[in-house]
């Protein structure tokens, strides 16, 4: 019965994009710390977790979903247990505390806290479906969402508290919540991001001013690795300089050239036709899961694919439209291809919930 949903429904063309991407992440993370001994390591570490995490994949696949579903409250109190024990035993990187450390791995609760809200919100507002356009449904929804961004907010994660609330907006939009309700609670959550603002960490803070007021004398800090993406971005020209010949990236200019600035070093080495040939996988990827999440047997399957689906297009845009500066550099990462355990691990984990949506598309039959 499994092998027969398998072959039947399980979505290849998704996992063969996803797979394609990931390896390809790999050749770019290859490219991008090459000459750098202290991080040599990181293409296989990559490789490594990339292994892990489609073994993850398919462990999720192959159980129907009504069970992640199932165990989705237990998640959610683990989670918000595991945010909450950051404040205490969280290991400090770049001015936040969002990891733990265990040996040599670095695994961030927050980047799985956007998996946990998707099944979270997916049973909730499946079972509201009716009630949708009330008042009590949208903030009971948004408590479940509050319950989690609070305290990823706090440690500071400024990028990932984002991304949940986004997430929580595209599943209700996806539940049938009315536009011009939905467009109330985004002015109101515009309105509290102002009021907000002075209480924001002073380094969050100085991302937005630089970003409104740059300083093209900058010699450090974000904007200097903007203006770094930006040469990188523009010098690329069509085809590029060359894999592992951009001196940009090779000669070190461009600073996290494996994490946030990745995709300055797609641009820049492969030029506009690889930077345009990425941006359509990804794009493919997402539209997986649209058409995953329209052929779904029930609402909370189709609000599962919808959740991942935005989560991943919100990493992209937001992932790219940093790069070029279009708005304040964020530490969102480029889905599949950024470097890091737990970012590809969660991706893989959200494509995994994906597919068991496809298996189960339709009732088993005895």
């Amino acid at each position: 019965m499994l092998r027969k949903l398998a072959w039947h429904h399980f979505d290849f063309w998704l996992l063969g994009l996803v797979a394609v991407l990931t390896l390809f992440g790999i050749a770019v993370i290859r490219s991008a710390i090459a000459g750098n001994q202290v991080l040599a390591e990181t293409p296989t570490r990559q490789a490594l977790f990339a292994l892990v995490g489609f073994v993850l994949l398919f462990a999720v696949a192959l159980v129907d979903y009504h069970v992640w579903l199932d165990l989705s409250r237990l998640f959610y109190v683990v989670t918000i247990a595991s945010l909450v024990l950051l404040n205490v035993m969280g290991t400090a990187l770049f001015g936040s505390a969002r990891w733990f450390r265990i040996g040599p791995l670095h695994l961030q609760p927050s980047e799985f806290a956007k998996l946990v809200l998707i099944l979270v919100q997916a049973r909730f507002l499946a079972s509201r479906r009716e009630r949708i356009g009330e008042l009590r449904t949208v903030l009971l929804s948004g408590l479940l969402t509050a319950g989690l961004a609070v305290w990823v907010f706090l440690q500071p994660d400024l990028s990932t508290s984002i991304t949940l609330v986004v997430i929580w907006f595209a599943m209700l939009w996806a539940a049938g919540l009315r536009w011009r309700h939905l467009l109330g609670f985004m002015v109101l959550g515009l309105v509290l991001a102002v009021v907000g603002f002075p209480f924001l960490e002073p380094y969050q803070q100085q991302r937005v001013f630089q970003f409104l007021f740059p300083d093209p004398e900058a010699r450090h800090g974000a904007i200097y690795n903007v203006q770094q993406a930006l040469i990188a971005i523009g010098s690329g020209g069509v085809f590029g300089k060359g894999y592992g010949q951009g001196p940009q990236v090779q000669l070190r200019f461009l600073k996290v050239r494996h994490t946030d600035f990745v995709f300055a070093v797609i641009a820049h080495e492969l030029g506009f036709v690889g930077a345009v040939l990425t941006l359509l996988l990804l794009a493919l990827v997402i539209w997986r899961c649209l058409r995953v999440a329209h052929q779904a047997y029930d609402t909370q399957g189709a609000l599962i694919a919808y959740g991942v689906a935005a989560m991943l297009a919100f990493h992209l845009v937001v992932n790219v439209a940093m790069n070029l500066n279009l708005i304040p550099v964020t530490g969102l990462p480029l889905p599949f291809i950024t470097y890091g355990g737990s970012t590809l691990w969660a991706s893989l984990l959200g494509i995994g919930l994906v597919e068991s949506v496809a298996l189960y598309r339709k009732p088993l039959e005895f």
